[in-house]
Parts: structure tokens; C-alpha cells; sequence
């Protein structure tokens, strides 16, 4: 048959193997969440053994953000070029070798390079899935497929917070990475045998071999093989990585850009310095303060599950102001509760019930209104230019705590950019 697939995929139910891969990208995605809070829970052992002022932690927890910055904006144009699979796998790779390096380094600088090598990893890995979950998804549930590969990152924060707690209490910091690179490592074979390249890439992009790589991916997911692939328009040949900034798209790449750029400078507070302050503040010894994080994730996962549900039901961006201001709210309440154990799990819960689930819209935001050619490149752009929020946000803290702020104060100024990012939402309109 000579149909577009594309349309197939849009239309026809989704087969298992399409639930399945985005189940991976889900679990791939916990792998950042993971990765991203392996620093924060081993930061109180990091700033013990070496001796760090909490502006110079502040930089060290910046740096694979760094990273992810670079990877997400290189990287991201790499996945329309090459492929989501071949950037996911080597992405993976990266993350892996970066981990067990970090466990080796003997000095500040040494950790800061690994991270930063980590990180571009990461930024790559993160542009590719979701692309991935996007385009092997229907068109009815694609918002939902892609909200839930996001919720995989407080998945990964809540087991490695489990999982770091117990190396804290047995052993010592580095064995929180021995395990973040030995489980990276195991999903390389998981995604080279399992998953297929994208058929929306394929056809779009149309590489060497494009007809029998999408017939065997349709084949294996059950749909009908197709005679030919569509020709591919004069001006579709013109497209390219720089249609981000198209007339028609300039104004809301930049504004998504800014609205996520803006939330994460809030959210980061309590994924990189809940742990710290909880410890430094109010006196919580170090898996107790772990503990507090933990909390945060799985009101995370919770948030993430619920605000996923929404979606088949309601509209994408006014769920996505709703949860952004509500996550500002409580990042700027958990300054201001007492030094009590249960009241800083239940606001750190707060925290994450919300200010994930505004990660997860944004991400639904980015896969809908960048088309395929540019979906991982504008992905990538607007996660990389945000990702300078979350560089930002642990050394603005650091250094506000340095001055001598009082956490109550620090929350408060930190939980501007969600309120701001919210309102900036309201001004972008999205095509049906």
C-alpha cells in the first residue's frame, strides 16, 4: 500500500511495542532524574570531605546543568539529523563512561569536568526522547505519551533517593555513582534491541535504507508496510534546523523558552539545595535530609500521574499556568515552615506535586508545537537555553545563603521566576 505512514501512526491504535517504547523513554527519562539528583544527595558528603563553602557547592551542582545545556542545543540537532535511536545510544554511553569517571576524580575541578561531560549526555538524551515518545504516539494520546515519559524523572529522583539514602548510611558518596553508571550501561542493550527508529523520522529525513528501516518498524508494530515513501516536496527539502526561528514560530519558541527557562530557575531550588538546607537550617541529619528530597520526588511522580490523567481532558497550557504558580506558591512556603521533619516532607511534597507537572506541560508544549524536522532541535534549543535557569538557581542560593539571607527570604526571591513563567504562558497561542 502506498499510504503515508505517518498517518497510520496517528490514527491506528497504539501497538504494544509503541506503549513499550515509550515505557523505556519513560524509565530513560529516570535515568536523568537520577543522574541529575545523584549530586545533590551526595553533596553534603562531597562538601564534607573537601571542605566547600556552599557558593563553591553551589557551583559544583551547576555543572552537569552546564552540560545540559551544551548537549541539549548540540545534541538535539543531532537527533533530526542522525536519528532518535543513534542519539539515544550514544547519549547513553556518555552518561555511563561520566558516572564511573566522577567516582575517580581526586579535586573540584576534576568533579566539575565529569559532571559537565555527564551532562552533555544527558541534554542529548533528553531532546531524543522526547521526540521519541512524541512521534511513537497516536495523535489522541501523544499529549499524554509525552507527559508520561516526564513523570520518569521524579520516578528516577524518588528509587535513587531510596537507593542513596542506604549507600549514606553503609558506605560513602561515590557508590550513589557506581550504581547511577552501571544502570545507565544496562539500557544500552535494552533501547539497541528494542526499540526501532522513529517512522516520522524516517520519513521526514528519508536516509539510505529509509523504506526498509520504516517497513520493518511498521511490521513490528503492527501496522501495514507501505510500497513507497512519500516524496518529499521541494520545500520540505528546505527546511531546516534554523526553522525554529521561522517567521511563524520565532515568537513562540522564544516564549516557551522563557517560561521554562523561568520555572526551573524556581523548581531547581528544591531538587539541588532541599538536602543542604534541610541539613545546614534546621539541623536534619544527612539521609534525613536526603529524605526531604525524596519527598519532593514523589510528590513529583504523584503530580506527574495526575496531571497526565488531565490531559485526555483538558486543555494542555492552562493546565500547565495552573501547576506552574502553584509550585512558585509552595517553593516560596517551605522557607517559612518550622524545622520540623514531617512538615518539610509535606511542603517538599508540595513542591514537587506541582513544579514537576509544569516540567512535564512544558515538555507536552514543546513536542506540540515543534513538527518533526525540528522537534528534537527545538526541544533541545529550549531546554538548553531553560537548563541556564537551573545552572542559575543553586548559585544564586548559595550565594544568597553565603550573604546571609534567611531561608525564609531566599525561597521567596528564588520562587519569582515561577510566578513570572506562568504569565508568560498566557501570551502563547498553540495551533489545534
Amino acid at each position: 500500500m502506498s499510504i503515508d505512514p505517518r498517518e497510520t501512526l496517528d490514527k491506528a491504535p497504539m501497538s504494544l511495542l509503541q506503549m513499550v517504547v515509550v515505557v523505556i523513554t519513560c524509565m530513560l527519562n529516570g535515568l536523568d532524574g537520577f543522574d541529575v539528583l545523584s549530586i545533590s544527595f551526595a553533596s553534603n558528603g562531597i562538601a564534607k570531605e573537601w571542605d566547600m563553602m556552599p557558593a563553591e557547592l553551589g557551583v559544583v551542582l551547576s555543572m552537569e546543568l552546564i552540560g545540559m545545556a551544551i548537549g541539549s542545543i548540540i545534541l538535539g540537532g543531532v537527533a533530526d539529523k542522525v536519528g532518535r535511536r543513534r542519539t539515544t545510544l550514544g547519549c547513553l554511553s556518555v552518561m555511563a563512561v561520566g558516572m564511573v569517571m566522577t567516582t575517580v576524580v581526586g579535586n573540584v575541578t576534576q568533579l566539575s569536568i565529569c559532571r559537565i561531560f555527564t551532562g552533555f549526555g544527558l541534554g542529548g538524551l533528553l531532546a531524543a526522547i522526547n521526540a521519541m515518545s512524541a512521534e511513537f504516539a497516536n495523535r489522541k494520546k501523544r499529549h499524554m505519551c509525552v507527559s508520561l515519559m516526564s513523570i520518569g524523572y521524579p520516578i528516577g529522583g524518588v528509587l535513587g533517593g531510596f537507593i542513596a539514602a542506604w549507600f549514606l548510611r553503609h558506605y560513602e558518596w561515590r557508590y550513589i555513582f557506581y550504581f547511577g553508571s552501571a544502570i545507565t550501561a544496562f539500557f544500552i542493550p535494552v533501547v539497541f534491541f528494542i526499540v526501532p527508529e522513529s517512522v516520522q523520522w524516517l520519513v521526514r529525513a528519508q536516509p539510505k535504507d529509509a523504506l526498509k528501516r520504516a517497513n520493518e518498524a511498521l511490521r513490528r508494530m503492527g501496522h501495514a508496510i507501505v510500497d513507497a515513501l512519500p516524496e518529499l516536496t521541494p520545500e520540505a527539502r528546505k527546511k531546516s534546523l534554523k526553522d525554529i526561528f521561522s517567521p511563524g514560530l520565532a515568537g513562540i519558541t522564544v516564549m516557551v523558552t522563557i517560561a521554562y527557562f523561568l520555572h526551573v530557575t524556581t523548581y531547581y531550588f528544591i531538587l539541588k539545595w532541599a538536602p543542604r538546607a534541610a541539613h545546614s537550617f534546621w539541623g536534619f541529619d544527612m539521609p534525613s535530609a536526603a529524605n526531604v528530597l525524596t519527598c519532593a520526588n514523589i510528590g513529583g511522580v504523584v503530580g506527574g500521574v495526575v496531571f497526565t490523567l488531565l490531559t485526555l481532558r483538558y486543555d494542555i497550557k492552562k493546565l500547565t499556568i495552573g501547576v506552574m504558580f502553584l509550585g512558585a506558591a509552595f517553593i516560596a512556603l517551605f522557607g517559612s515552615i518550622p524545622a520540623n521533619l514531617i512538615y518539610a516532607g509535606l511542603v517538599a511534597f508540595g513542591c514537587g506535586f506541582f513544579g514537576n507537572p509544569a516540567i512535564v506541560g512544558m515538555f507536552a508544549l514543546f513536542a506540540h508545537v515543534f513538527p518533526t524536522h525540528i522537534r528534537a532541535a527545538g526541544t533541545g534549543f529550549s531546554v538548553g537555553i531553560g537548563r541556564g535557569g537551573a545552572i542559575l538557581s543553586p548559585i544564586i542560593v548559595g550565594f544568597l545563603i553565603e550573604g546571609g539571607f534567611s531561608l525564609a527570604a531566599v525561597t521567596a526571591i528564588i520562587s519569582i521566576g515561577g510566578f513570572i513563567g506562568a504569565a508568560v504562558l498566557l501570551f502563547v497561542k498553540l495551533e489545534k
